[in-house]
């Protein structure tokens, strides 16, 4: 087993690298890395559904798909990202949360704190959530990943996660929300991150038994940058990819509905001003629903600022 260190904090790097290692490798992994304030969706969910898009477009805060299913998580640098890629000829043995959770707890143990498993993929302390998994198949060979609450913004991940001002109906995955909590906050003594990665680290090392410590090499950051302008940087991977929904947002007694398919509009109704509603209708039926490429637009038409203003809302854009 390989221990792959990483320093990256770029989000669209950081999960394209996990897709890289996976499909390009056939050594046992285990990988820790941190990334700036991102939301990360599951595969089969729709992002829309999953994210304030409104707080997240304010704070820059990217949304990015990982091939794995699951919920939807929260990262910035208070939080810690491990990855175990491994392989078996018995398909039916790879997704295994328990197994791949136990050393988890046990380093936790080492630390004074006892942590459990609980649920379908969760790890909880004194019944509060610090950590959520999700697994992969390719092949033969999977991807287990998870995340650990160290010292996250507790505020900004619950903002991120809210939903929006609208109602999405779909088929997608759903999230389980709970009540989270950080591990620094449960430590019976203090600790920087740094040292809890070091140590938990130096832990993985020996309960593995791993013998060999490496840094990406060129290939491997040449190959991950290539999947990150190719998929991960995407619109279509990252909104496109979403199963077909509907969407409503009301203002006041304004209103607006669409259904979007593959991330187009394929139907559209507008109910807010009688002089513009057919006419953006018009224009914006088989667009994509892309509220960067909906607010250009609209910014192009002779409409009052008050009224274009009141269109942005439904649609999901910020206004300043």
């Amino acid at each position: 087993m390989k221990f792959i260190v990483r320093h990256s904090n770029d989000p669209y790097f950081n999960i394209a690298a996990e897709e890289h290692f996976l499909k390009n490798y056939n050594d046992d992994i285990i990988m820790i890395w941190r990334s700036k304030p991102s939301l990360i969706v599951g595969k089969h969910q729709n992002t829309m559904a999953e994210s304030n898009i409104l707080f997240l477009e304010q704070n820059n805060i990217p949304v990015i798909r990982r091939i794995s299913g699951g919920g939807t998580v929260y990262h910035d640098e208070g939080n810690i990202n491990y990855t175990i890629i491994t392989s078996s000829k018995d398909r039916e043995k790879l997704i295994d949360f328990k197994k791949f959770t136990q050393p988890i707890i046990e380093f936790l143990h080492t630390l004074g704190v006892t942590a459990i498993y609980e649920g379908k993929n969760n790890l909880t302390i004194n019944g509060l959530k610090f950590s959520g998994n999700s697994a992969h198949i390719h092949k033969n060979r999977i991807l287990n990943h998870g995340t650990l609450l160290f010292s996250t913004n507790l505020e900004n991940l619950e903002k991120a996660i809210q939903p929006g001002n609208y109602s999405i109906t779909d088929k997608g995955v759903k999230s389980i929300r709970a009540t989270v909590t950080n591990i620094a906050e449960q430590l019976p003594i203090a600790m920087t991150i740094d040292n809890f990665i070091n140590d938990l680290s130096d832990f993985f090392i020996n309960y593995f038994n791993i013998s060999t410590i490496t840094n990406l090499s060129k290939d491997d950051y040449n190959n991950i940058t290539a999947l990150v302008v190719s998929k991960y940087s995407l619109w279509d991977w990252n909104f496109g990819y979403s199963p077909t929904y509907n969407y409503i947002c009301e203002q006041n007694n304004n209103r607006l509905s669409m259904q979007i398919k593959k991330g187009i509009i394929t139907n559209i109704s507008l109910t807010c001003n009688n002089d513009y509603d057919e006419y953006i209708s018009n224009i914006l039926i088989n667009k994509r629903y892309n509220i960067v490429e909906i607010n250009d637009l609209l910014d192009t038409l002779n409409i009052f600022p008050d009224e274009i203003i009141l269109y942005k809302l439904l649609f999901s854009i910020p206004v300043n």
